[in-house]
């Protein structure tokens, strides 16, 4: 591994990044959301295609390498079922995977994190949906 990737975080550390971790280990996660404000808020860059990044645990500890084969920017409302399905959650709707997902954008931890407790996602919110593939296991 090289010490020199980025590390590459799903949700926030808990029982929900671990059962992410878990799904991008096995296979069954090869996408995942996140919104356009996050990395504008952060003042990151898009990811790019190519680029790899070590996955860590709730624990922080390195378990995988993985490496974006796609990056879009969408609309909520234009994410499709089989970027839904493979987000590995056991979305078999893209309702369901909007469901899920505005639970968490809506939820206490993002709004902390954004400062925001009352902020909400509609059809028109921008996402960047990524798509990887596991590089290596840790």
């Amino acid at each position: 591994m090289d010490a020199a990737l980025p590390t590459f975080e799903f949700a926030f550390p808990g029982p929900l990044r671990d059962a992410l971790v878990a799904a991008v280990l096995d296979g069954r996660k090869t996408t995942t959301t996140g919104l356009l404000q996050d990395y504008e808020i952060d003042g990151e860059p898009l990811p790019a295609v190519g680029a790899r990044s070590v996955v860590i645990d709730s624990d922080n500890r390195p378990v995988a390498v993985i490496e974006l084969v796609e990056v879009r920017v969408a609309r909520l409302g234009d994410v499709d079922l089989d970027h839904a399905r493979d987000e590995g959650e056991g979305y078999e709707s893209v309702a369901a995977w909007r469901a899920g997902h505005e639970r968490f954008w809506h939820g206490d931890d993002y709004g902390g994190w954004l400062g925001d407790p009352t902020f909400t996602v509609d059809d028109d919110t921008p996402a960047v949906l990524e798509r990887f593939r596991l590089v290596e296991t840790l």
